[in-house]
C-alpha cells in the first residue's frame, strides 16, 4: 500500500509541523481541527515557516506556494478523512480525549485507513484497542519542532501488523526523518524513558549533595555530552509536559521513575520554565536565554548518580526487548542531542563503578535503584 494522502488531526505546534513536513515531501495533506480559527492560525504559522525557508534560500517562492497549496484545512471530520490513506493524530496528551477522537474517527474513516498517534508517552495498545482496527494502529512520535528534529519514534502496539510498521517506517524516511523503532509499547518509549526520570534524579542529586543547579547542569553538559544542562533542558521542554509524562509513566510502571516533589511543586505554581519566565531558572524575556554554565562549575559535581540512572533505564529497554544499544544511542543522539554515546561514557567512568553506585543507592534509597542485569553482566 502506497501512502499518498495524509490527514493530520490537531493543528497545534506538532500537528501543523507534521502537516508541513509531509507537504514538503510531496504528500497531499488535510489539516483538521475542531474550529476554523485554530486552522487559520496554523496555516499562518506554516506560511511563516515556509517564507523563512525562502528567505534562507532553502526553497524557492514557487516551491513554497506549491507546498502550501498541498495543505487543505478542514473542520468537518468525515470530509477530512474521505481520501486519507493514513491519519496522524496530534491532539493533546489526554487519554480520554484521544479515546473520544478515535471513537469518532473509527466511524468516519474507511476500514483500510491506517491510524497513527503522535503521543509521546500514552500506551499505543490501550488507544488502539478502543478502535475496530488495532492491527492498523501505530505510534509515530515526532519530536518538537517537527520541522527541525530528525528523530521519529515508531511504536507498534501489541496487535500492529508488520506491514503497517514497514509502511510507517517508509513514510518517516520519505519525510526526511530517521525512524527509531521501540519494539515494545513500554511507558515513555525510548527517549522519554531516558529523559523524564533524569530530571527527577537531578533533583535528588541536588538535595543529597547540596550541589548548585548550575554545577549539576555544567557537569551534565561538559562531562556527559548533553547539549545543555538537565534543568535547563527541563525548562526548555516545559514543566507541564514533564509533569504529565511523569504521571502517565509512573502510573504504568513504578520502576521507570522515582518522582521528586519539586516537579509537581513547580507545575502547581505555574513555573513551567521558559514559556512562563520561570522554572528551575528565571528568564527575563521571550528571547531564548542560555544559562551560564562552565567547565569550572562542572568540576564541582560528580554526575555518576545521573549517569547511573540513565544507563539503568537504557539497560532496562534492552533487557525487556524494547530496543538495543545501537538504536538507543541513535535515539539519544537525535532526540536528546547527546554528543557522546551513553555506553561510551559508561566505559570511561567504569561499568563496575556504575553498578556499585546503583547498589549503594539501592541499599540507602530502595529497590528503584537496583542495577539492571545487563549492566551487572557488563561489569
Amino acid at each position: 500500500m502506497a501512502i499518498k494522502n495524509i490527514t493530520v488531526l490537531g493543528s497545534g505546534i506538532m500537528g501543523h509541523g507534521i502537516a508541513q513536513v509531509s507537504a514538503m515531501s510531496g504528500y497531499s495533506v488535510v489539516l483538521r481541527d475542531i474550529e476554523q480559527k485554530f486552522l487559520d492560525k496554523a496555516m499562518e504559522k506554516i506560511k511563516w515557516s515556509l517564507d523563512k525557508l525562502v528567505s534562507k534560500q532553502k526553497i524557492t517562492k514557487e516551491q513554497s506556494e506549491d507546498i502550501y497549496s498541498r495543505i487543505v484545512p478542514i473542520v468537518d471530520l468525515k470530509e477530512a478523512v474521505k481520501n486519507a490513506d493514513m491519519v496522524i493524530e496530534a491532539v493533546p496528551e489526554i487519554m480520554d480525549l484521544k479515546k473520544k477522537v478515535y471513537a469518532e474517527l473509527d466511524e468516519a474513516a474507511d476500514e483500510n485507513v491506517i491510524f497513527a498517534s503522535n503521543t509521546s508517552t500514552l500506551p499505543i495498545t490501550e488507544i488502539a484497542n478502543t478502535t475496530t482496527r488495532p492491527e492498523k494502529f501505530i505510534g509515530i512520535h515526532f519530536f518538537n519542532p517537527p520541522q527541525l528534529m530528525k528523530l521519529v519514534e515508531v511504536i507498534p502496539g501489541e496487535k500492529t501488523g508488520k506491514d503497517i510498521l514497514d509502511i510507517t517506517n517508509n513514510y518517516v524516511k520519505s519525510v526526511n526523518k530517521q525512524p527509531v523503532v521501540c519494539r515494545k509499547d513500554v511507558p515513555g518509549f525510548i527517549v522519554n524513558r531516558l529523559f523524564i526520570p533524569l530530571v527527577h534524579e537531578a533533583c535528588y542529586v541536588m538535595g543529597r549533595f547540596e550541589y548548585d543547579k548550575t554545577e549539576i547542569d555544567s557537569a551534565v553538559k561538559f562531562k556527559l555530552g548533553f547539549p545543555m544542562g538537565i534543568f535547563e533542558l527541563a525548562d526548555f521542554t516545559g514543566m507541564d509536559v514533564i509533569h504529565k509524562a511523569t504521571i502517565e509513566m509512573h502510573l504504568r510502571d513504578k520502576k521507570v521513575i522515582n518522582p521528586h516533589p519539586t516537579i509537581e511543586k513547580l507545575f502547581n505554581e505555574k513555573k513551567l520554565g521558559q514559556k512562563t519566565g520561570e522554572g528551575f531558572y528565571k528568564y527575563s524575556d521571550d528571547k531564548y536565554e542560555r544559562i551560564p554554565l562552565s567547565e569550572d562549575l562542572a568540576n564541582k559535581c560528580n554526575p555518576i548518580q545521573i549517569v547511573s540512572n540513565i544507563l539503568n533505564n537504557a539497560a532496562w529497554l534492552v533487557s525487556n526487548g524494547a530496543s538495543d544499544i545501537e538504536e538507543i544511542e541513535k535515539a539519544a543522539q537525535l532526540g536528546l542531542g547527546l554528543k557522546k554515546p551513553l555506553f561510551e561514557t559508561a566505559k570511561e567512568i567504569g561499568m563496575s563503578n556504575i553498578v556499585n553506585e546503583l547498589n549503594q543507592l539501592a541499599q540507602k534509597h530502595g529497590k528503584f535503584y537496583e542495577p539492571d542485569p545487563l549492566l551487572v553482566s557488563m561489569k
